[in-house]
């Protein structure tokens, strides 16, 4: 089943006298479970296209479906709401609430949609990402390491239908990052949920179902793995 598609995606800014295509026509569909790796060189795309399938940013031509809604037809509320049930984010700064403790930043998308917490599953999470000794600590008392992994965790504790993540393990060593794929490819499984990674690590990549290789804001290349 189709979970995601992007259809002649186009981004362009004017900087000055010059236009920048930060994506060029981009159109890709992602099925529901998969995983997904989106990989290239700093500036190539990848983020501002992690950031259109995420609904976060408006393309300038082209259009996104998640389970066949159409991001563009939605006003900014009604997208601000489809994000929060259906899609964990893990941004590249974190983005953690400066006056809540691990454990509520962590919790925050459950509060706001009035949904229960499952302590068991956020338990489960927090063993994994090592985060059980810092739950009640404040953000400004973590590491960029840390704080890394409650971001993640935040993002997984809605058990989102889709997960995005910009560079999940760009902060952590590479024992600790192949956990933490190891958690999102578990708990995709377990969940059903579709999991789309924008890496600059080969290694965390090759764990992927397929790789798609971004440049210049088109794709250049996609690779399905074994």
């Amino acid at each position: 089943m189709e979970m995601v598609k992007a259809a002649g995606l186009r981004k362009y800014y004017t900087n000055g006298a010059n236009e920048v295509r930060a994506l060029d026509g981009v159109s890709l569909t992602v099925e529901e479970g998969e995983f997904l790796a989106i990989v290239g060189s700093s500036g190539s795309g990848k983020s501002t296209l992690l950031n259109m399938l995420g609904g976060l940013d408006e393309p300038t031509a082209g259009g996104v479906w998640i389970r066949g809604n159409s991001l563009r037809d939605m006003d900014r509320e009604e997208r601000t709401i489809f994000r929060r049930r259906n899609i964990g984010f893990v941004f590249q700064q974190y983005n953690l609430v400066p006056v809540l403790d691990v454990y509520e930043n962590i919790v925050l998308p459950l509060r706001l949609d009035g949904m229960p917490v499952d302590e068991a599953y956020i338990d489960h999470i927090a063993e994994v990402l090592k985060l059980k000794e810092k739950l009640y600590e404040m953000p400004e008392m973590l590491s960029g390491g840390q704080q890394q992994r409650a971001a993640i965790a935040r993002a997984l504790s809605v058990k989102p239908a889709i997960i995005l993540a910009d560079e999940p393990t760009g902060n952590l060593d590479s024992r600790t990052s192949m956990k933490v794929i190891g958690l999102f490819q578990t708990c995709a499984r377990q969940f059903h949920q579709t999991l789309i990674i924008v890496t600059h690590e080969e290694e965390a990549a090759q764990m992927a179902d397929r790789i798609v290789r971004i440049e210049d804001g088109k794709i250049w290349g996609q690779e399905e793995q074994l």
